[in-house]
This record gives structure tokens, C-alpha cells and sequence, in this order.
């Protein structure tokens, strides 16, 4: 009886050391991610332009002209609002997104087609399908809310000439289309600087590269977005110009009835 007790007594312990290392792990991705999040916080609205240039497989290339509107929700249990509007070429000319970002709930996502003069609703189960052609899902045109993802620690590695904590997220929403995503997050400006995403069979998809990062009055921006599939071997680069801030965005520009006025 006694052997059996200590054996129980040595197990209980190591089960205890295991499960206390796992949330301490699991606490620190989120720490880790929070901090990343904190550095976006408190710019309020954006307006860019951009440049998406799509590579096929072949390398031939072809470019579209986009500006994106940003409007901050600084309430973490809400996400932000954007839209997202083609200039060129001809033939999507006037395509917009209108992205509302929840945190459980699906987010609200709508795309108006001028050439259809149609405002179409992107339902929960399609947000992982390629937006205009690219390699760019509906899913990853919408914020990154910190409280969408459980966080975990997996080890700290160099990332070029940096130090970045490497961290697994797992969608908490439902009819995501990546099973987990693993980002690099430097140890100095706390920004993210590669993301893998994996498919629902657990395959890695892609992977994107975030470079070119400029600083305004404590706001980061990347401006050189590379999505590459590796299923595919094809790329999309979002090349972008400078951010303005402040501009006045409010709540009446982000709003479904707007798309079809916004030519």
C-alpha cells in the first residue's frame, strides 16, 4: 500500500510539473501576442494605397490598383472595420469589401461586383476562398483579433538579423481555413514578421513574409506583404504606399449601403 501511494504521489507530481509547464507555455504565446497587438493599438483610422501584384506559377505577373480604409475599434472584445476598393484594372474597377471583424461571432464580410451592380454577403463557410484571384483568402482580409486565436509558445530562433518568439494560434471561430497558424514575432519592435498557415488537413498552405516595416508616431506598418502558396507555387505581393491617419473615417463609412455609392 505504501509503494502503491508513492507511486500515485510521484505521479500526481510529475502530471502536475507537465500540465503547470503547459499553461506557463501557453500563457506566455498569449503574453507574447498581447504585446505584438498593444503596438497597433490607438491610430483610430487609416486610409492606403496599395499596389497587388499576382504571380502564377509561371512567374507571369499581373497587377491591380486598391486604397483600404481602417477604422480602430479600441474595445478588444470588438473588431475593427475596413474597406477595401479596386481602381484597377478596368474590369474590377469599383469591386469593394466590406469587412466587420467579430471576435467568436463569423465575421461580417460584404462584396459589391459594379459590373453586376450587386452587393453580395460572403457567408461564414466561404471566407476561406481567394479574394479576387490572389492568394489571399476573405479570412485574411479581416482584422487579426487578438481573442479570435489560442496562443502557444514554441521556442524563441533568429529571424534574419532579429530575435523572434515563434507562436502557434489556433482559430477559436468556427469555419476557419487553417487548422493552426505559426507566426515570428521579433524580440525588439514586437511585430510580426513570417506567418505559416496550415490547411484543414494539417498540410502547410502558406506562408507570408511581412517586410519593409516604418514607424508612425508609435504605430508599425509593414509595406511589403509576400503570400506565398507552397501547394501552388504561386504568389501575391500588397506593396504599399505611405499610411495617413486621422482622416476623419467614422462609423457611416463603413457601412453596407455605402458600396454601391462609391462610384
Amino acid at each position: 500500500m505504501k509503494n502503491r501511494n508513492g507511486t500515485q504521489l510521484l505521479i500526481a507530481t510529475i502530471f502536475m510539473m507537465f500540465t503547470s509547464s503547459y499553461a506557463l507555455a501557453d500563457g506566455r504565446g498569449y503574453d507574447i501576442a498581447a504585446r505584438s497587438d498593444r503596438t497597433d493599438l490607438g491610430f483610430g483610422d487609416s486610409e492606403v494605397e496599395l499596389q497587388m501584384v499576382l504571380r502564377n506559377a509561371a512567374g507571369q505577373e499581373s497587377t491591380r490598383s486598391l486604397k483600404i480604409a481602417t477604422l480602430e475599434k479600441p474595445d478588444e472584445s470588438v473588431g475593427d472595420k475596413s474597406l477595401v476598393v479596386f481602381d484597377t484594372p478596368r474590369d474590377i474597377e469599383g469591386t469593394a469589401l466590406l469587412s466587420h471583424a467579430k471576435i467568436l461571432d463569423p465575421d461580417d464580410q460584404w462584396l459589391y461586383l459594379p459590373a453586376l451592380k450587386r452587393v453580395k454577403r460572403i457567408s461564414s463557410a466561404n471566407k476561406s476562398g481567394p479574394f479576387v484571384g490572389s492568394e489571399f483568402a476573405f479570412e485574411d482580409f479581416t482584422a487579426i483579433e487578438l481573442n479570435k486565436f489560442d496562443y502557444t509558445f514554441i521556442r524563441e530562433e533568429p529571424c534574419g538579423d532579429l530575435m523572434c518568439d515563434v507562436v502557434e494560434r489556433e482559430p477559436r471561430y468556427e469555419n476557419s481555413g487553417y487548422t493552426r497558424q505559426v507566426s515570428w514575432i521579433d524580440q525588439q519592435d514586437y511585430q510580426i514578421r513570417k506567418v505559416e498557415f496550415y490547411d484543414r488537413r494539417g498540410d502547410l498552405l502558406k506562408v507570408l513574409e511581412l517586410k519593409d516595416y516604418r514607424e508612425y508616431d508609435g504605430v508599425w506598418r509593414a509595406h511589403l506583404l509576400s503570400m506565398n502558396n507552397v501547394q501552388t507555387n504561386k504568389q501575391t505581393d500588397l506593396v504599399y504606399g505611405e499610411y495617413v491617419f486621422s482622416t476623419g473615417l467614422s462609423e457611416k463609412d463603413f457601412v453596407k449601403g455605402r458600396l454601391s455609392r462609391l462610384r
